[in-house]
């Protein structure tokens, strides 16, 4: 899609309407009104896009209020220069430079929505696009999504977000890659589209920053013997609620080898066993992507359920209270595993979370 750098639009309302009258035929506004016209949410039609055909995905994801600071992108693809994605919620986007190449105008113009949305301007394109919203009843605060990521930040543009930009360029300053791609693109068809590219199916789908946390929990599932209970799975809540805080969980973070080793020779010095019952070994494999899965199966100890009370108040009391688990995020971004933001962000995490943790 080359880009195509359009003159300024200067006309008001009534120039507006003569466009879109002047643009398309009496058959083709019909056409367009009555996709645009449908809701967001309804259903429609199957895409198709030169070998590309598929059903109407359900969109059954809960959307957070744009700026959500803990969004992250959890697919991502760039076709023909139009960068696309799905971040955590579910919401379909595209880059700027997406935007842009869809419309076919320069980024430049993109750029300007941005500058001059929550200002007074007379930027006809600005002002246009915010109208369509505005009658649609879904006008954000911002027209994009601010993602921060490792690499950097970047803005996102929400799918409704697009096609108020593509409708302004298709009819209010028509140009006719707009008009063509609206007409492709008008309803639910984009965010479908968007979808299909990236690979993301909502009935069937489990977040790429949740899914190495995702895979450790199957493979656990029903490993540990009746009667006894596993570190791993016992921290799996404050492991949880870190992802939630925006972090990601990924085989550079194993806190409970850490948990583990300190809880065994507390075990050990207090003489739990004598207390409890004994512990006994149980059957623990990683995903053969991670790095530990090398010395699978690893025989972990699992420990007496009536001690469980007492490894929570170790946990809060001498893991996290006494500089045990701090230690531990400092070596491991010592050894450049970890960012020191993470190390940070989840000390913060950790110790607020051990606070109410239930005995």
């Amino acid at each position: 899609m080359p880009d195509e750098k359009p003159n300024e639009p200067v006309g008001d309302a009534a120039k507006g309407g003569r466009a879109r009258r002047d643009a398309l035929t009496p058959e083709e506004r019909k056409e367009i009104a009555s996709k645009a016209a449908k809701s967001r949410w309804s259903g429609g039609a199957p895409i198709t896009s030169n070998s590309l055909s598929v059903d109407k995905l359900p969109t059954t994801i809960t959307r957070q209020p744009i700026g959500q600071p803990s969004l992250f992108v959890d697919k991502e693809k760039e076709i023909d220069g139009v960068g696309m994605g799905v971040l955590s919620d579910g919401t379909a986007f595209l880059t700027g430079r997406g935007v842009a190449r869809l419309c076919g105008v320069s980024n430049a113009r993109i750029v300007e929505l941005g500058q001059n949305w929550n200002t007074e301007s007379t930027n006809a394109m600005s002002e246009g696009v915010k109208k369509i919203l505005r009658e649609k009843g879904c006008l954000p605060q911002q027209p994009y999504i601010e993602i921060t990521q490792r690499s950097g930040a970047f803005y996102a543009y929400p799918d409704y977000v697009c096609l108020a930009v593509l409708e302004y360029y298709a009819f209010d300053q028509p140009i006719e890659l707009a008009k063509k791609n609206f007409r492709l693109l008008a309803g639910v068809a984009l965010h479908d589209f968007i979808y299909v590219q990236v690979g993301y199916d909502p009935r069937n789908h489990v977040p790429e920053k949740w899914r190495q946390f995702h895979d450790r929990v199957s493979l656990t599932y029903n490993s540990v013997p009746a009667g006894y209970f596993s570190v791993f799975k016992e921290i799996a809540d404050i492991i949880v609620h870190l992802g939630q805080m925006g972090l990601t969980i990924d085989s550079t973070f194993v806190p409970d080898i850490s948990v583990g080793i300190h809880w065994s020779k507390h075990w050990e010095e207090q003489s739990l066993s004598q207390k409890y019952g004994d512990r006994v070994k149980f059957e623990h494999n990683y995903p053969g992507y991670f790095p530990q899965a090398k010395s699978n199966p690893q025989l972990p100890w699992c420990y007496p359920e009536m001690a469980l009370g007492e490894f929570k108040r170790w946990v809060r009391e001498t893991y996290v209270k006494a500089g045990k688990f701090k230690k531990y995020l400092e070596d491991q971004v010592a050894k450049k595993a970890l960012p020191p933001s993470f190390a940070q962000i989840a000390v913060s995490v950790y110790s607020e979370t051990t606070n109410v943790l239930p005995e």
